[in-house]
């Protein structure tokens, strides 16, 4: 384990509260009582949601509804009032807050401002960015604003293998943002944020799997995370599935078509431990619903734990825990049984 990797948990620890140790409790109790009674019963809050702080992005992948502007629900940017009126009703139990769901967060004006508040109430914050906005300033306000945890999303090590996913990208920006969190990190004296390259593995990168080691190591980055990546249209092949099976979440079949390898878990650890707010105040239940279907309240209407505790959220996790086969945004989840935190 290394020093980044120490001081990351240990600074996840400090945030801790016997409050929300015991709502975690609570959580997991409740989860494998209703697995493995098959009776649904929720107790506790929320240990960790999702926030998005903006629908809007200056990049083009092709598996994103973002990249594809191929949203069917209102687009914009997440209303910073709105945000702590949100945040003061739910921190003493929440740990987690991950400032992403669609979009990239660094497009709305007052994303950093809300980190920070974030950390003032001592939860432990996350964001996952394309990095072409870690400009000087910005990397500097992004250390100064407390954030745990960076992710930078880099899929190629070459220019031509980058754009070839991340379509609008220029690989240099992505380099020259990291630099810049590395370099405030060490001026400010700063732990934070533990950064991380993401490397979303799909055909035309996976040659590239050890080269992104190195530049991580050369720049200073704690840490490389390999992800595979979900593809809508994968029945019949895709261009972008890769041929290393480790990191392709499908496998193809006698026939010539693909399937997904993993079996759809009966249970969801998430449907009790954490939910997504979209920008404009949807509750809905998980990442996986991108364009919002499945509505379970709006918070410019009720509070939150008015939605999270509703005869329809209920209702929701029974239907999951009926049968997940029979809910289209579960079928290409790699999600399950496990309790992760």
């Amino acid at each position: 384990m290394t020093k980044a990797q120490i001081s990351d948990i240990l600074n996840f620890i400090s945030k801790l509260t016997f409050t929300r140790l015991n709502n975690l409790r609570k959580l997991v109790s409740s989860f494998y009582y209703s697995r493995y009674l098959g009776e649904v019963k929720h107790n506790g809050k929320p240990f960790s949601i999702s926030i998005e702080p903006t629908t809007t992005c200056n990049l083009r992948c092709p598996e994103c509804p973002s990249g594809l502007r191929a949203f069917s629900r209102p687009t914009g940017n997440l209303n910073p009032d709105f945000f702590k009126k949100t945040i003061d009703e739910i921190h003493k139990e929440l740990l987690y807050l991950i400032f992403y769901f669609q979009g990239e967060p660094y497009i709305n004006p007052d994303f950093l401002d809300m980190v920070k508040y974030a950390n003032e109430k001592k939860l432990y914050t996350i964001t996952s960015t394309n990095a072409h906005f870690l400009t000087d300033e910005n990397a500097k306000k992004t250390v100064e604003s407390g954030l745990d945890r960076l992710i930078i999303s880099l899929d190629g090590t070459t220019q031509e293998v980058y754009e070839s996913y991340r379509r609008g990208g220029n690989i240099d920006k992505v380099l020259e943002g990291a630099k810049n969190i590395v370099k405030w990190k060490k001026k400010l004296n700063s732990s934070k944020p533990y950064l991380l390259f993401q490397f979303l593995v799909v055909k035309p990168n996976e040659h590239q799997i050890e080269e992104v080691k190195k530049i991580a190591k050369d720049i200073g980055v704690d840490k490389v995370l390999f992800k595979s990546a979900q593809i809508y249209d994968y029945k019949n092949g895709n261009s972008l599935i890769p041929t290393i099976d480790k990191y392709s979440r499908y496998r193809k079949k006698q026939d010539g078509t693909y399937e997904i390898k993993n079996k759809l878990a009966k249970s969801c650890w998430k449907m009790w431990h954490s939910n997504v707010v979209t920008w404009d105040g949807k509750l809905v239940p998980c990442c996986f619903d991108k364009d919002a279907k499945f509505v379970l309240g709006d918070l410019k209407k009720d509070s939150f734990y008015d939605i999270w505790d509703s005869r329809k959220y209920y209702g929701f996790r029974k239907a999951i825990s009926k049968g997940r086969e029979k809910i289209d945004m579960c079928k290409n989840c790699t999600e399950g049984t496990t309790v992760w935190l």
